[in-house]
């Protein structure tokens, strides 16, 4: 198969129908074998009753039904999971990303080689509101990770099936999948400008608080990439420092206690920075201890009730 479009949504039945016919055009146009993932996020309207009739009416749609709403990234995770296509495509249900990228988008990763292609929403049909801190979001991501890409949540992307196989997306982070990719091994990015359209039926999903749970979402991987498989190097290593700076100091205080006359240790605050230095530096540690032991036994974080399964063999 060449294509699999994996399509999260949450509220878009009025949508679907258009979305669907759209890219049926295009790929047929392109003489490419596709399937397309539906993921419903737990919607609170008809969207999975569209899907059952898109699904009824057409071999190549395939659909998932969360029990309740888990967030984009868990929608992504499972449809992942589920393709079959040399070449992964993902879109939101909005009608705003354009299926007429499909066949650039892929030849980029079939032809060119690229691991990677990231939509660019260059010119943008969103409020002022919305761009201004989208541009801040992603010249900061830009700089951390160090990928030259400018638009890291474009939902309009493509990837190698291998990729979408061998990486984690979880909780917020779907829209650090370039950073996730990048730190998994797959650094072959680059982006595409793509056609980027006014919302035509709905409202946005997603608020202002996006940004904070975005820039924490950063941390996390930040911190994960580099220390999530030996959290003992940088909790170890800070509670060792910490703790013979702690060390030293009362060495240092109870040398002065024994060997200089009318010392008195406990009445210089420089007493409790050494204590407090050392009760810090071993609960450190130990930290990094226990995170290790974690690390080393933690069981799949990406386990999401599905309700309903349609078009796949043996899950129907």
């Amino acid at each position: 198969m060449d294509i699999s479009l994996v399509i999260p949504l949450y509220n878009e039945e009025e949508s679907l129908i258009e979305l669907t016919d759209w890219i049926t055009r295009v790929v047929y146009k392109n003489n490419l074998s596709y399937e397309i993932i539906y993921i419903d996020d737990g919607s609170n309207d008809d969207s999975w009753q569209e899907i059952e009739k898109l699904v009824g009416s057409d071999k190549n749609i395939k659909g998932i039904k969360f029990k309740r709403n888990y967030g984009k990234s868990a929608a992504l995770n499972k449809g992942f999971e589920a393709a079959c296509g040399d070449v992964v495509i993902t879109m939101d249900a909005d009608l705003q990303d354009n299926p007429d990228e499909i066949p650039e988008l892929y030849k980029m990763i079939k032809e060119q080689g690229f691991d990677m292609v990231s939509g660019w929403k260059k010119k943008r049909h969103d409020p002022f509101s919305k761009r201004i801190p989208s541009k801040f979001f992603n010249w900061t991501t830009r700089k951390i990770s160090k990928i030259k890409i400018h638009d890291f949540n474009c939902g309009l992307k493509a990837y190698k099936n291998e990729l979408v196989k061998n990486i984690d997306v979880y909780g917020e982070m779907h829209r650090y999948i370039p950073v996730i990719a990048k730190w998994a091994g797959y650094t072959n990015i680059t982006e595409k400008i793509v056609h980027h359209q006014k919302r035509k039926y709905g409202v946005t999903k997603f608020g202002m608080e996006r940004y904070i749970k975005g820039y924490l979402d950063l941390l996390s991987i930040f911190f994960v990439s580099k220390f999530g498989k030996r959290p003992m190097h940088l909790f170890g290593s800070l509670g060792t420092l910490i703790f013979i700076i702690g060390f030293i100091i009362a060495a240092y205080l109870a040398y002065a206690k024994f060997f200089m006359a009318g010392y008195k240790m406990t009445e210089r605050p420089l007493f409790f920075f050494g204590l407090l230095a050392m009760i810090l530096g071993t609960q450190l540690f130990l930290t990094g201890f226990l995170a290790e032991m974690i690390s080393r036994s933690s069981s799949d974080k990406n386990n999401y009730l599905i309700e309903k399964k349609l078009g796949f063999k043996n899950h129907d």
